[in-house]
């Protein structure tokens, strides 16, 4: 029985680090992979800050062989001097367990910073198992150690030998704690990702990143800064104009500059990545609602004052953006983002300002380049002419739904639960997958779509012939949500959509392409947590009457070690198809006992990026791709 008595006695208040252990999806945003990550952020991101400010040129980031990862700079190291009101405690002590404690709040110390909440090295602390600091400064070198943010060695000193050639900086060494994260394993490629990404936004900043578990290693350093970003975003694509549009502004009285960089290709899908301060803006904000306020405006202008518009009154945001590979950041004093994550800046004043900055460098720009605007015009007015022709498409498929019923795919092995929240959708290849698929499931609560091998290729292809797309027509009818200005994700047949590919390259490519299509038409479908990707066995294990599913490799001979190689019969399944309804069912879609990883927009994101460079003709970056994830393709069809 519950306790009735609710009383004084039944308020908790959480000491120190205590609330980061207890909550921590409030500070790093998830426990998962993706908050993992998070916690390597979180201590580059104060390295950068030093850059930020001119106090550092180098960074270096490593995955340690025991799973931990050390981050060291060159900046002006963490100081080490007693706190006068902290009894006596150094200040690198506090800001390694004090909450809402760093330089950050000191506007003489940084001008411009992507910390804001003094929480973020201390929350590292708190979720590792092990934290070690090391400062290097006025020639002596500084330690402590922490174990799960709680202190077991205190400051100590030793004289700088310059054995390793650094006679200033911050080396912190953690390593995340299994008790708080599903997953304590590093993937390279994401964190590399990252790496890249802040190389380009600083300019001459040198940011190294090495695996000590595979060799693995690069070293990132762009003097071109923004320029280059936007030519590494349209690799492999056959570009309307042959120059990156470089601007950078800046408004002394607010305190903001921005950099901007765009160039258009003859795609049709929009890349635009945001960043304030260097920190990745995911979700965007007003600096973004800024940026295409001013684009769509500029482009206008221009092509009224040169009579490019051919009949029609003005284009449409989506028509300008058609095609677009931009980056914008922007750089402020005070941001104020929404969450400690800083997915989304949330200055109601920056969008205005970014607005009229924006606004006024590209129309000088179109002024000064006839060509340049002429070519982006035509391609605007192109996919103006698409969006009517798919406008129409829409308007006919809506009238021929209401002469044929429901519009239900006859594919489709719908459930029979009609609460979308209670229902699931498999989406599979092939018929001989559907046909397992069918048989093992719960006809209640879960309904089969099985596709025909790969769909559509969204990235290469108009949004009329999408359209047309028988496969990419039967997911639409599918899931129920429509698309493009009919989208209504309160329509969503399903909340779980779930990605049941075979567990070989062929099936990674097919998911990236599904994963491609919903980032790019239904990115409100991730956002609500809808998508979700199965993780089907690689192997099936068998010695007399045990039976063990492998899901990798390694797992695979970990088990053969303990059964022993004698008698042991292995069976690799290649496709879904080979496994029987029992199969399929116990492995793969029990909710008891399946594996499911849930995609956010990050995830999504990085798959649109592998995928777009994977279409390139860069035969080198694919066998990188190739090489880094161990895997064999061949006859890639994209």
């Amino acid at each position: 029985m519950p306790d009735d008595c609710y009383d004084a006695s039944h308020i908790t208040i959480l000491e120190g680090l205590e609330p980061v252990r207890e909550r921590p999806a409030m500070y790093i945003g998830s426990t998962d992979a993706r908050g993992l990550h998070h916690l390597v952020y979180e201590v580059v991101d104060n390295a950068v800050d030093e850059a930020l400010g001119g106090y550092c040129d180098y960074i270096s980031v490593k995955i340690n062989s025991d799973g931990s990862c050390t981050v060291r700079d060159n900046g002006r190291g963490i100081p080490v001097d007693e706190m006068d009101d902290q009894s006596g405690k150094s200040a690198l002590e506090v800001v390694l367990t004090v909450l809402h404690a760093g330089g950050k709040f000191d506007k003489n110390t940084y001008q411009v910073s992507g910390g804001l909440h003094g929480v973020g090295v201390s929350v590292v602390n708190a979720l590792s198992e092990y934290l070690t600091a090391e400062v290097y400064r006025d020639g002596r070198i500084y330690e402590m150690s922490f174990q799960r943010g709680c202190l077991v060695k205190g400051l100590t000193s030793r004289k700088n030998a310059h054995n390793d050639g650094f006679d200033r900086g911050t080396f912190i060494t953690f390593k995340p704690d299994a008790q708080i994260f599903e997953t304590v394993t590093f993937d390279y490629d994401v964190l590399s990702h990252r790496m890249r990404e802040l190389a380009f936004l600083n300019k001459g900043l040198r940011i190294d990143i090495s695996d000590e578990r595979n060799g693995y290693s690069d070293s990132f350093c762009y003097e071109g800064g923004i320029s280059e970003f936007v030519k590494y975003l349209v690799a492999g694509k056959e570009t309307v104009h042959p120059d990156v549009i470089y601007l950078t502004t800046n408004d002394p009285s607010n305190k903001v500059e921005a950099d901007v960089g765009l160039q258009y290709s003859l795609t049709y899908s929009e890349n635009v990545l945001t960043f304030v301060n260097s920190v990745n803006t995911r979700e965007g904000g007003t600096h973004l609602e800024g940026f295409r306020s001013a684009l769509t405006r500029a482009i206008n202008k221009a092509a009224k004052d040169n009579n490019l518009l051919k009949g029609i009154d003005s284009l449409k945001g989506e028509d300008v953006r058609e095609g677009l590979n931009a980056v914008i950041s922007i750089k402020i004093a005070e941001p104020q983002f929404e969450g400690q994550t800083k997915m989304r800046l949330g200055n109601s004043n920056v969008k205005g300002i970014v607005d009229s900055l924006v606004y006024q460098s590209l129309s000088d720009y179109f002024e000064e380049n006839p060509k340049v605007i002429q070519a982006i015009v035509e391609k605007a007015l192109g996919a103006a002419r698409a969006r009517e022709a798919a406008r129409k498409a829409r308007e006919l498929a809506r009238r021929k739904s209401t002469l044929e019923g429901s519009g239900l795919p006859g594919k489709l092995a719908d459930c029979s639960e009609r609460d979308p929240a209670k229902s699931e959708i498999y989406i599979v290849e092939g018929d001989s997958a559907g046909g397992s698929a069918k048989q093992g499931r719960s006809r209640l609560t879960q309904a089969i779509l099985p596709l025909r091998g790969k769909i559509l290729n969204v990235e290469k292809a108009s949004p009329h012939k999408i359209l047309k797309n028988a496969e990419i027509q039967t997911l639409i009818s599918a899931i129920g949500c429509g698309i493009g200005e009919n989208f209504n994700v309160e329509k969503a047949r399903y909340h779980h959509i779930i990605m049941m590919t075979d567990a070989d390259v062929d099936g990674a490519h097919i998911c990236t392409l599904l994963l491609t299509f919903f980032y790019r038409y239904m990115p409100q479908l991730i956002e609500n947590g809808y998508i979700y990707i199965a993780q089907p066995p690689l192997y099936r294990v068998s010695k007399g009457k045990k039976e063990v599913y492998a899901f990798r490799e390694d797992e695979m001979r970990k088990l053969i070690e303990e059964f022993g190689e004698k008698g042991t019969t292995i069976q690799r399944y290649k496709g879904l198809g080979e496994m029987n309804a029992d199969q399929l069912w116990h492995t793969t879609m029990n909710p008891e006992s399946r594996v499911l990883k849930q995609v956010d927009i990050m995830d999504a994101s990085y798959a649109d990026e592998i995928f777009t460079k994977l279409m390139g003709d860069d035969v080198d970056a694919r066998r990188e791709f190739i090489y880094r994830h161990g895997k064999e393709v061949t006859n890639l069809d994209i």
